[in-house]
């Protein structure tokens, strides 16, 4: 574990309060721009019971590499290294049904016998909630940056953000900040140029656009209430990191194994991830993380 502390640079936990907010997405999609960058990064999924991140990855079929009482990482897309308990599990359809002492034992092997190597991020991947698994991360791993929270547009959020946010400052984890995902869909056309046109949005909501010289438009559709993740972020005074928009193409890239970002690294939820990382590194290479006190 101590020379882990020295091989990787920065150490990013990525949190959620609730399941379904695309927390592995983001993680992938962290990881994935990160490596666009030149950057040597690794995925660490700690969701035992419910890996996603081999699929989303393009690894479901990986085998993992073990030499003299060291595990060797599945390779991915722009050379990301992956561990997870998805490539030890012999039937993908068995649940794993295990007490916390023996995801405890997961885990610190996990930490403890990967050869990561040398590596400028590596990006932790937990399950919902603020149980086991993060607790365990955050008392065996040294060196960690600070937590990611990744939430949706609705005000009820707040609370789960809260959760947290809270759990991180009961261990004394710095929040980098929280990402708003699944935060409108962008919609782009064309029409006759500059003219003006409405458009029947969610909830029968009227959103008024206007092309410009070429007849191109381009609007963004609040599919959900929006604001819980600035809200949140704000109320609990913890940076803002940014949102990724609402993207059929995610759903489909997770269920065929080729992030959004590999299938088009200059479309939107690219770009969207890209000023996210921004914030990121600006926060974590500054040692400006925050420190919130319980609330």
């Amino acid at each position: 574990m101590e020379q882990m502390d020295k091989s990787i640079k920065h150490k990013i936990m990525v949190l959620s309060g609730k399941g379904g907010v695309g927390k592995s997405t983001v993680s992938a999609g962290l990881a994935l721009t990160l490596a666009r960058r030149g950057m040597s990064v690794g995925i660490m999924d700690i969701d035992i019971t419910g890996p996603n991140i081999p699929k989303m990855m393009g690894l479901e079929d990986a085998e993992l590499h073990v030499e003299e009482g060291q595990i060797f990482p599945a390779i991915g897309p722009e050379g990301i290294k992956v561990i997870s308990m998805a490539f030890l599990i012999e039937d993908p359809d068995k649940p794993v049904i295990w007490r916390g002492p023996i995801k405890l034992g997961a885990i610190q092997q996990f930490i403890g016998d990967v050869a990561w190597g040398s590596l400028d991020a590596l990006i932790i991947d937990f399950p919902p909630g603020t149980s086991d698994e993060p607790l365990t991360v955050s008392q065996n791993l040294p060196g960690i940056d600070g937590v990611v929270i990744v939430t949706t547009p609705q005000e009820v959020a707040l609370l789960d953000s809260r959760k947290s946010i809270n759990f991180a400052k009961t261990v004394s984890l710095p929040v980098i900040g929280v990402v708003e995902n699944m935060s409108g869909y962008s919609l782009s056309g064309t029409a006759p140029p500059e003219s003006d046109l409405t458009i029947d949005g969610p909830g029968g909501m009227s959103i008024e656009v206007s092309t410009d010289g070429d007849g191109k438009l381009a609007t963004v559709l609040d599919l959900f209430k929006s604001g819980g993740g600035q809200k949140a972020a704000e109320d609990l005074e913890v940076p803002y990191l940014g949102s990724i928009p609402f993207d059929p193409g995610i759903v489909r890239g997770g269920d065929d194994g080729v992030h959004r970002i590999v299938a088009e690294p200059d479309g939107v939820t690219a770009k969207s991830f890209v000023q996210v990382v921004d914030k990121v590194m600006d926060i974590v290479e500054s040692g400006n993380r925050t420190a919130v006190n319980i609330r």
